[in-house]
C-alpha cells in the first residue's frame, strides 16, 4: 500500500498595507482646521456690519420708546469721571460707558436712556430704562434681550410687567401680587412675577444699581445751552 503524498503548503500572499501615515493625517486635519477657521472669520466679518446695524436699530427704537419719542437723543460718554458729548479716542472709546439724553422740540432735556445688564436665572438680562434724574422717576422700561425660561421667566418682557415701571420712583421695590393695592400709595412699588421671582428681582436689582451708578454723573452734567443753576441738566423737563 503506497503512502499518501505529502500536502504542499499554499503559496504565501503578500499583505497590502493600507494604513495612512500619521504625518498625512496630521496634515489633513491641519488644513481642514485652517480652512474651517478661515470660513468662520470671513463669515463673521461679512455678517458683523449687519448685526451691528440691527442692534443699533433696536437700540434706537428702544430709546424712542422709553423717552417717549424725543426730537433727538445725544450720546454721552463717561470719560475722566464725568459725562461728555465727545467720544473718547482710541480703544477706550469702544469700551466707554454711555447714556443717551433726549430733547424735546424746544431743545429742553426730557430724560436719560440708560442701558442695564444684570444676571438673571439663565442668562444676563439686558434692558433700557428712561429716567428723569430730577424726580428720580422712571419714564419707561423695555427689555432688549432675555433668555429666561420660556412661558414663565420670560414674562419679564411682557407689557403687563414692563408697563408698571413707568412713573415709579427709584429705588424700586418689589411686592407680591396680593399687595398690588400698595402701588396706589407707594410710587416705588412694582408687582413681581409669580413663579419667576429670580428674573423679576434681577430686573429690579439691575435698575436700582444702574440708577445709583449714574445719578452722580447726570446730576453734575449740564447740557450746552443751560445755565449752571438750571436743573434741566439732570434730566428734568420744564
Amino acid at each position: 500500500m503506497s503512502a499518501a503524498p505529502a500536502s504542499s503548503a499554499p503559496p504565501s500572499v503578500p499583505v497590502r498595507d493600507d494604513s495612512v501615515p500619521s504625518w498625512q493625517l496630521l496634515l489633513t486635519l491641519t488644513v481642514a482646521g485652517a480652512l474651517a477657521g478661515l470660513v468662520v472669520v470671513l463669515l463673521y466679518d461679512w455678517t458683523r456690519p449687519r448685526v451691528e446695524a440691527h442692534k443699533a436699530g433696536v437700540l434706537r427704537e428702544a430709546i424712542e420708546e422709553v423717552l417717549h419719542a424725543p426730537r433727538r437723543a445725544d450720546t454721552l460718554w463717561l470719560s475722566d469721571g464725568k459725562l461728555s458729548g465727545k467720544a473718547p479716542t482710541g480703544a477706550n472709546g469702544k469700551k466707554a460707558e454711555r447714556v443717551y439724553l433726549g430733547y424735546d422740540a424746544g431743545g429742553s432735556p426730557t430724560g436719560y436712556a440708560i442701558q442695564v445688564v444684570e444676571p438673571g436665572f439663565a442668562d444676563p438680562i439686558t434692558l433700557l430704562i428712561g429716567y428723569d434724574a430730577t424726580r428720580h422717576e422712571l419714564l419707561g422700561m423695555k427689555v432688549l434681550e432675555s433668555k429666561e425660561t420660556p412661558g414663565i421667566a420670560d414674562k419679564v418682557v411682557q407689557p403687563v410687567f414692563t408697563a408698571q415701571f413707568r412713573g415709579r420712583v427709584a429705588p424700586i421695590a418689589g411686592i407680591k401680587r396680593d399687595e398690588s393695592a400698595r402701588m396706589a400709595t407707594d410710587r416705588s412699588a412694582v408687582v413681581m412675577i409669580t413663579g419667576a421671582t429670580i428674573s423679576s428681582r434681577a430686573v429690579l436689582r439691575g435698575i436700582n444699581k444702574a440708577i445709583a451708578h449714574w445719578q452722580p454723573y447726570v446730576d453734575a452734567y449740564r447740557p450746552v445751552g443751560t445755565s449752571s443753576g438750571d436743573t434741566l441738566g439732570a434730566g428734568g423737563k420744564r
